[in-house]
């Protein structure tokens, strides 16, 4: 008899929201405030991950990668930008509250976003009507494809791997998480995912 599917655990930037502070949105961020993209990437490059994984704030963050020198916006003016880029996929998260209530799941996020990005996206679109608990790289310390972000989501939620299903849209991180015996599903949109776990016994 094939394991009864307990847990889910959900990817938010690219799954259930627009990413938190991708490139496209950093082109926009230096169109907008005059910005010199390349160098401004250059930066992003060498610091996001100190600030991803909960060793910088985001006011540092940006000392280094915007305010470096002195600029005619406020740090707030920038961050309300960054804060604006987030939207909901259409459909995604009513799609995964059906699910979760019509097949009582536990879910959480395991997702690399930091904190006040994260916190900001939970608050907005209400994520933890969801999540039952939230793995995110700036709380925890680890970033995914890290495999000890995944064993962590495992002991906090008491699942087996074989009781979870992982959904992402990044392929490289489900292949982390099936090596530990995590059932995954490369998300690319909402049919193809909603097909996948039917094939797995939870459609609505």
């Amino acid at each position: 008899m094939e394991t009864r599917i307990t847990t889910l655990f959900l990817d938010i930037g690219g799954v259930l929201l627009t990413n938190g502070w991708d490139h496209h949105m950093r082109r926009r961020a230096a169109e907008k405030f005059g910005l010199d993209c390349d160098e401004m990437n250059d930066r992003h490059n060498m610091t996001f991950d100190t600030y991803e994984v909960g060793k910088l704030s985001l006011k540092k963050y940006l000392d280094r990668v915007v305010f470096y020198e002195p600029r005619s916006y406020s740090h707030d003016e920038f961050r309300q930008f960054m804060f604006a880029q987030s939207q909901p996929l259409p459909g995604m998260i009513e799609f995964f509250l059906q699910l979760k209530m019509r097949h009582r799941l536990q879910v959480a996020a395991v997702s690399n976003e930091g904190r006040e990005l994260t916190e900001h996206r939970v608050q907005t679109f209400a994520l933890d009507r969801l999540m039952d608990f939230f793995i995110c790289s700036a709380f925890v310390h680890f970033r995914k494809p890290d495999e000890d972000i995944y064993r962590l989501a495992l002991d906090t939620a008491q699942a087996r791997p074989e009781q979870v299903v992982y959904i992402d849209d990044l392929k490289m991180f489900v292949e982390v998480a099936q090596s530990l015996g995590i059932r995954g599903i490369h998300h690319q949109g909402l049919e193809q995912t909603r097909m996948a776990l039917v094939k797995l016994g939870l459609g609505l």
